[in-house]
């Protein structure tokens, strides 16, 4: 019998499944988001065993495993970024972060995890965007609180392991006002985008601020090499990779379009599933549901306690049905958390026969869960409690990176 809270649910759940840079909720009747229906629908491609060998190639390293396990599953042009890597031309890394609430949660760090990697194996330049001039806009916050929140969480993506010497972490707030280049961009990519067009791919309304329409030219103007004249000087000729969830994918629409219009490169980009809700594969974590996640400061108690009580099971009603027909890892969202955080490909395929044989109840796969999460937490909020005002400053600065610019003309 479905709890009155999932009934609740499922009354709430659109016809369709909804996928923008603000909601993510599969459609009525949808265990999970149909993501084979985003890739028609956004008109990206999807990651096939083809590109991930190429990018072994050309990068000469072993995928990470959230390629191998199609946790990025969809991207755009990302061959064109692996053509200039092996002629030799420069590119460099774009991601970012809304900072919205005190403490990031597990979902928050898939893209940095996956960024590092690509910094690490491809030894290129990144810059990391702080939209807290976004979350003025669209959450009940003050602007000097945004701000706050944006160098609070400066310190959790630092301590993610960002080489300082490559890096660039900004808050829109701050550099706006240091940077002609960055508003000039911006002001190119806002007189390139009507309104019409902007409402057709956002969603806005009549009743949003008029802030809201103009905020998508600001986090596509990173995409652009000349908006960094401190790592790139003025030579526009150095495409972008983003990393991102697949939710933020329209801004980069939009980008991709106004982008040849202003003689630059369009951004290529590479996306990534969603991190499911403790409640289930049908939304997103969210940081304004503290049920639905577990966060960087939870205790090891916390995560234990939230993932026995609140963690969706893909198990049987009785134990006697479960060791009978066994559990289904599609739902089980225990088992989908470990597919993004058990790295032991042998471990991880065992767990998967033992639940869907029945061997595996769901109270051991939680205890599974619990044992890789409690370290794994716990680690970063170390990593993190080491990070000085000095080295966020540093990271914050504008400067130049360690970063030999080859010209491809």
């Amino acid at each position: 019998m479905a709890t009155q809270t999932e009934q609740k649910e499922a009354e709430a759940r659109p016809k369709e499944q909804i996928v923008d840079p603000w909601r993510a909720v599969a459609g009525e009747g949808q265990a999970t988001i149909d993501y084979k229906k985003l890739i028609d629908q956004f008109g990206s491609e999807r990651i096939d065993q083809a590109l991930i060998d190429r990018i072994e190639m050309v990068s000469g390293q072993s995928a990470h495993h959230f390629l191998k396990r199609g946790i990025f599953f969809s991207h755009r042009d990302v061959p064109k970024i692996l053509d200039a890597y092996e002629q030799k031309k420069p590119f460099f890394l774009y991601t970012g972060r809304g900072p919205s609430s005190e403490s990031m949660h597990l979902g928050h760090l898939i893209p940095f995890l996956f960024t590092k990697y690509l910094q690490d194996v491809f030894d290129v330049p990144l810059v990391i965007q702080m939209t807290d001039d976004e979350k003025f806009l669209w959450k009940d916050l003050t602007i000097d609180e945004t701000h706050r929140l944006a160098y609070e969480n400066a310190k959790d993506i630092i301590a993610c392991g960002f080489d300082v010497n490559k890096t660039f972490l900004f808050s829109n707030l701050d550099y706006m006002s240091q940077c002609q280049s960055f508003y000039r961009n911006v002001l190119r990519i806002q007189k390139c985008v009507t309104c019409n067009q902007a409402k057709k791919i956002f969603g806005f309304e009549d009743s949003d601020n008029i802030g809201m329409m103009a905020f998508p030219a600001v986090q596509a103007a990173p995409s652009f090499s000349t908006t960094f004249p401190h790592i790139f000087g003025n030579n526009a000729d150095i495409q972008c990779l983003i990393p991102c969830a697949i939710d933020q994918d329209p801004y980069f629409r939009m980008t991709r379009d106004a982008a040849p219009r202003l003689n630059f490169h369009k951004p290529a980009l590479i996306h990534s599933t969603f991190f499911p809700a403790l409640q289930g594969p049908q939304s997103k974590m969210s940081s304004s549901d503290p049920t639905s996640s577990i966060f960087l400061t939870d205790t090891p108690e916390e995560i234990k306690q939230k993932v026995l009580k609140y963690a969706f099971s893909g198990g049987r009603d009785t134990k006697e049905e479960h060791r009978r027909l066994g559990g289904n890892t599609q739902l089980d969202v225990s088992y989908q958390y470990l597919t993004f955080f058990l790295n032991d490909d042998q471990k991880l395929a065992q767990i998967k026969q033992d639940y869907e044989s029945g061997t595996m109840l769901t109270g051991e796969l939680k205890q599974e869960l619990v044992s890789v999460l409690q370290p794994l937490v716990l680690g970063h909020q170390e990593r993190r409690k080491a990070v000085t005002d000095e080295q966020v400053r540093l990271f914050m600065t504008p400067r130049p990176l360690n970063f030999k610019i080859q010209n491809s003309h």
